[in-house]
């Protein structure tokens, strides 16, 4: 499974890439790359949690930057824009696994011990 996880998250890298600089008709890139996100956070190793929060915050900062970039920057926003959207979907699932593990823990422990 965890290389289903990498195959997701390489995808999502290109396809964040290929749609900055290309317009793909008829194709929600934003849902594509929040599947593959979600799909790639979902065997993302937890330690790894509070890099993704910060990626999901500083990479539009980085590409709004960017931007003024002369000839590539509205390329760069894009880029950025898109792989901050994958980094939502992986974050997302990072936090429902996090939600998850916490309510069965205290649903298996026993109270009152």
């Amino acid at each position: 499974m965890e290389r289903v996880a990498r195959l997701a998250g390489a995808l999502g890298v290109v396809v964040a890439v290929v749609a900055g600089f290309v317009a793909i008709p008829n194709l929600n890139i934003a849902l594509i790359l929040i599947l593959l996100g979600i799909i790639a956070g979902a065997f993302t190793d937890q330690d790894n949690a509070v890099r993704m929060f910060l990626a999901v915050l500083a990479l539009p900062a980085i590409g709004a930057t960017l931007g003024g970039v002369p000839a590539v920057g509205e390329y760069l926003t894009a880029i950025f824009g898109n792989l901050a959207i994958a980094a939502a979907g992986i974050a997302t699932s990072l936090v429902a696994r996090r939600l998850y593990d916490t309510v069965m823990g205290a649903v298996t422990s026993p109270s009152g011990s």
